[in-house]
């Protein structure tokens, strides 16, 4: 028998879970406690800034695995993705019904991948054309995701090949834009934007098109959307993404290629998204009780991300070296209420002579993620506002310290 949790076990001490992770096996990982002297990785976008919130849904969130279930490769074959649990197909349609972000109903087709990484590439394969001579060009409006690129090109597939900035195409030539909403790096919303001769397929990835990052202002129909778990609630060692297809035959190249490159997806995985789904839903459910708001996973996730946004700014605003992108307001369809974003990542810029953001963090033993990776200059840097609270203290310690030293 498995026993699979979102968090800790119920039996360690608060003081050992403050100072480390669980593991499956009931011990406790120590975390290390970043000091001035050590780096600092705020390149990635590991989600341990929602694990506090996890801990406490630890019991709620189990899931029992016994050892003769999930044997099988198939789950549904009545379904176009027939290796999709129909509970994991069912808990993100109540998912999306409950947050108002993208319509996926019954004219719907769901295809679940390892991540949205997996699903992009299966895109990519179910869009391009079988027969053209040359390969379609994928084209992504700059800033853009950083690993758009190498994803792309990674296969050297005779299908598709890397465009480019998509404000810049302007070939006779058919292409496949993806439109990163809100965009990773910068937070922005997106729409295509090429404007060329060309006949254009679009991918909507729309990670990060939840409550706590965004204001959700529309339901979105998009012919092709991508969502990941780890985005959506911090899970990304589950590893499981989805996108939502219009049309029935993209949908089952998606499969075909999901099919060919791992035989499905992990049922495991499934049955806990499936679990966590459900207990987010629940929750909502039970709005006008006596439920303590910090109870309610994207109440909880939008105020700790805010926060985190607070401080940031209030250290940069005293600074003469960083910038930050700015956000307007918009009314949240979810939560009736008007605010201003709050991403995932901290898209900076830095002022006067330094020329390469990246390089001037890194001397502060900062790791993040420079402007060229994202198809603009160096003087950009996408920095990471997911990671545990100390990491994310320390960071703003280590900017702080140098603007005073420059003064």
């Amino acid at each position: 028998m498995v026993v699979l949790k979102a968090a800790s076990p119920p039996v360690p001490s608060v003081n050992k879970i403050n100072n480390g992770f669980p593991c499956s096996n009931g011990t406790i990982k120590p975390l290390i406690t970043p000091s001035p002297s050590s780096f600092i990785n705020l390149d990635q976008g590991d989600p341990e800034v929602f694990r506090a919130y996890w801990r406490k849904k630890s019991e709620e969130c189990t899931v029992v695995i016994n050892g003769e279930d999930l044997m099988s490769y198939l789950s549904d074959t009545s379904n176009v993705c027939w290796f999709m649990l129909p509970e994991l197909r069912e808990a993100i349609q109540r998912l999306h019904r409950v947050v108002g972000n993208a319509s996926a109903g019954i004219d719907k087709h769901i295809v679940v991948g390892t991540g949205s990484t997996q699903l992009f590439q299966a895109a990519l394969f179910a869009l391009s054309p079988s027969d053209s001579p040359i390969p379609i060009n994928v084209v992504a409006a700059s800033p853009y995701y950083s690993e758009y690129k190498d994803e792309v090109e990674i296969l050297r597939s005779g299908l598709y090949r890397w465009g480019g900035d998509a404000r810049e195409y302007d070939k006779n030539e058919e292409y496949i834009e993806v439109v990163t909403a809100p965009n990773n790096p910068c937070g922005s919303i997106r729409r295509a934007v090429a404007n060329c001769e060309g006949e254009g397929k679009v991918i909507h990835d729309l990670a990060y098109y939840w409550p706590q990052y965004t204001p959700v202002t529309q339901q979105y129909d998009h012919d092709l959307m991508l969502f990941t778990f780890s985005k959506c609630t911090g899970h990304a060692g589950s590893r499981i993404g989805w996108a939502i297809v219009k049309d029935i035959e993209v949908a089952r190249k998606m499969t075909r290629f999901i099919h060919m490159s791992s035989i499905g997806v992990s049922k495991e995985s499934q049955t806990r998204v499936a679990k966590i789904i459900g207990v987010i839903c629940d929750s909502y459910q039970e709005i006008g009780s006596s439920l303590d708001p910090d109870e309610l996973f994207f109440e909880y996730s939008r105020r700790k991300l805010r926060e985190r946004w607070e401080k940031l700014r209030a250290v940069v605003d005293k600074s003469n070296l960083f910038s930050l992108a700015k956000y307007p307001k918009a009314y949240c369809t979810f939560t009736n209420h008007t605010s201003e974003s709050y991403p995932a990542f901290a898209w900076m810029k830095c002022k006067g002579s330094i020329e390469d953001c990246e390089s001037y963090l890194r001397n502060l033993k900062v790791l993040v993620r420079g402007g060229k990776r994202f198809g603009v200059d160096q003087k950009y840097a996408r920095v990471s506002l997911l990671s545990s609270d100390d990491v994310f203290n320390e960071f703003l310690t280590r900017i702080s310290n140098a603007t005073r030293n420059r003064e």
